[in-house]
């Protein structure tokens, strides 16, 4: 099953290849509809190889899981940069934004959601939403009611990414498709969220 080309590949090429068709495969199957059979051929290389390099099929996709809610919360990060406050919000706004672009890294994170009834991926999911959520409270200084509608907000885009509903003429997507700006959240405060 190997070409000329696979066996050149070194181990660490073959696993950044694998985490990328996975993220296909796990995309649109989820953690127990995907076949590792399957991204196996597509890699050109044996099952087996699939296994020795991530051990389980779960191992695989808590990779390809991390390294989408990794890939998606630097970058708000990076896109936040020194800003602060409302400008925050609209910078990393404007990143997820454009984030939908990549719709396997979205359906991945939603598949991850799905798979939360196993404690293993759930732990994973729980850790990489602190993560967002700490990115988010950390630029802005939001308070726990904004991060909140910041982070369903996004939530939202991801379930819009999912049904294409860039495809769709209907006000409901277009609603949906409304883009985050500074100042969308300042009405949300402590003191009327009591």
């Amino acid at each position: 099953m190997s070409t000329g080309a696979a066996e050149r590949m070194s181990a660490q090429q073959r696993r950044e290849q694998l985490l990328e068709l996975a993220a296909d495969e796990f995309a649109a199957a989820g953690l127990h509809g995907a076949s590792t059979e399957a991204l196996a051929r597509r890699a050109g290389i044996s099952q087996a190889y699939v296994f020795r390099l991530f051990g389980t099929k779960k191992a695989l996709f808590l990779q390809v899981v991390q390294r989408a809610f990794t890939r998606l919360i630097e970058g708000m990060d990076r896109a936040a940069g020194h800003t602060s406050g409302a400008d925050s919000i609209a910078v990393m706004g404007g990143y997820y934004d454009r984030a939908l672009g990549d719709r396997t890294e979205l359906l991945v994170q939603l598949q991850a959601f799905a798979a939360c009834g196993d404690p293993e991926v759930r732990d994973v999911v729980r850790e990489h939403m602190a993560r967002m959520w700490a990115a988010t409270a950390d630029h802005t200084g939001m308070p726990p009611v904004a991060v909140k509608s910041f982070v369903a907000y996004g939530m939202l885009l991801n379930v819009a990414a999912a049904l294409d509903v860039d495809d769709v003429d209907a006000e409901w997507a277009r609603g949906i498709r409304t883009r985050i700006h500074a100042g969308l959240f300042d009405h949300l405060t402590e003191e009327n969220n009591q």
